[in-house]
């Protein structure tokens, strides 16, 4: 059932590791879940000395018939897809309760949460610490050189850099994506295996959270067209049957909010909310989360958008570009020691006035961040972002602190560098944690 030495040959370090280390420090077993084949087995096998795939042989109804079977291997144990059989959890649990001295027991991955019927009962607090792991941010996979730290940003560190400007291969990269197996392939067969993602998405995955796989190749159809937007619940559903005159006949607002929770849970979109200072403003709980794809060669492939139709459509390159750019920021903010808990929010004000990330940490330091395609369009985010700072340190009622730092992060572009106004600009080829 259990198998040993699982160390594994060949193993790219993640960004990650580190707060997989922390976190077997500090807590009996942890939880590593994010998108299907981004990694996760691996790197818990890497900090692991055995393994039970709780979906291969015959485990799975041995662990529904008696989930502590499930636990048995050498120390530190990994439990590979055990929402499957959800036990799991609660059995983990007690263990954890029974050994109270003994940390980073245990690790527990995963490509979905359990259906809302089948979810443990208790939720792990204080015992389980969970991470969250997203496909291979641009540092990961070695296409940036990540002379840029963003932790090194928090702390004032920054020296000029040069990125690789080759604006095809950036496109290549965007509809290549982070998956680990995709990073040898030439990016035509890359697109192969990320469809062959989204066709197991819906074929299987849907189907095993309850939900009809026609509906929801609509939504993802979609969330495709309005990536990187906030738009509502209703704006979807005339989008997936904007044809048809009684939209109430085929599917409701509500509805669509069920199968965009579902698409969150099964880590295929991230969403990403709103941010307004100070913290206990009640408008952050008033903005709409924006949504991206957990990785932009998803919505590169179901827009059937290849790097050669790029070069004739800047705009949706610019989309696709802001959703890899925030892929790499949840990466390299989740990686920040004192991170707040959401690692990368948005601005936007009744003025329309907006900023697309906000990274901010857990005593209330934060720093804006501008996403622009190409190096020409660097002086209308800067102006924008001066705007915004401008307006919040203006205002006493926003009890707002001055940001750590302000930066625009671009793809076709050479130098990272600090304009007159203070101001970074970074390729993205440039960043890392």
């Amino acid at each position: 059932m259990a198998q040993q030495n699982v160390k594994p040959n060949g193993y790219r370090p993640r960004i990650v590791d580190k707060q997989i280390e922390r976190y077997m420090r500090i807590f009996g077993a942890v939880e590593i879940a994010g998108t299907k084949w981004c990694g996760k087995t691996w790197a818990a096998r890497a900090h692991a000395n055995s393994i039970t795939y709780v979906d291969r042989d015959n485990n799975l109804p041995m662990a529904q018939a008696d989930p502590s079977l499930m636990l048995f291997g050498d120390r530190p144990h990994v439990i590979d897809e055990w929402a499957i059989a959800p036990a799991i959890w609660d059995e983990i649990r007690h263990k954890v309760d029974d050994e109270p001295g003994s940390k980073g027991q245990w690790l527990l991955t995963g490509s979905s949460t359990p259906q809302k019927d089948t979810r443990p009962q208790h939720t792990g607090a204080g015992r389980i610490g969970r991470i969250r792991m997203n496909p291979m941010s641009l540092c990961e996979s070695g296409d940036s050189t990540g002379a840029v730290s963003l932790a090194g940003l928090f702390e004032g560190r920054f020296e000029p850099s040069k990125a690789d400007n080759d604006t095809l291969k950036l496109f290549d990269i965007t509809c290549r994506g982070g998956w680990p197996e995709a990073q040898n392939m030439p990016t035509e067969d890359a697109q192969i295996l990320i469809r062959e993602y989204i066709r197991l998405t819906l074929t299987e995955g849907v189907p095993k959270q309850g939900y009809d796989p026609e509906i929801a190749r609509r939504l993802l159809n979609s969330l495709a067209r309005n990536v990187s937007q906030s738009v509502t619940f209703e704006t979807l559903r005339k989008d997936m049957y904007g044809t048809e005159e009684h939209l109430d006949d085929f599917i409701s607002a509500s509805k669509v909010s069920k199968y965009v929770a579902m698409f969150t849970d099964m880590f295929v979109i991230d969403d990403i909310p709103g941010w307004v200072p100070p913290h206990r403003s009640p408008k952050r709980m008033l903005t709409k989360p924006r949504r991206y794809f957990a990785d932009p060669s998803i919505a590169a492939a179901l827009l059937g958008i290849n790097p050669h139709a790029l070069l004739n459509d800047w705009q949706t390159f610019g989309l696709l570009f802001e959703n890899l750019c925030m892929r790499d920021l949840l990466v390299y903010a989740r990686a920040l020691p004192d991170i707040g808990m959401e690692p990368v929010r948005y601005y936007h004000d009744d003025s329309g006035l907006e900023c697309d990330a906000i990274i901010e940490l857990a005593d209330g330091r934060w720093a804006g961040i501008e996403i622009k395609s190409s190096q020409d369009k660097v002086e209308q985010a800067a102006e924008n972002l001066n705007r915004m700072k401008a307006k919040l340190l203006k205002n006493p009622q926003a009890r707002a602190k001055a940001p750590e730092f302000l930066a625009v992060l671009i793809g076709v572009g050479e130098f990272a560098y600090r304009r007159e106004d203070g101001i970074y600009v970074i390729p993205i080829r440039t960043l890392g944690a």
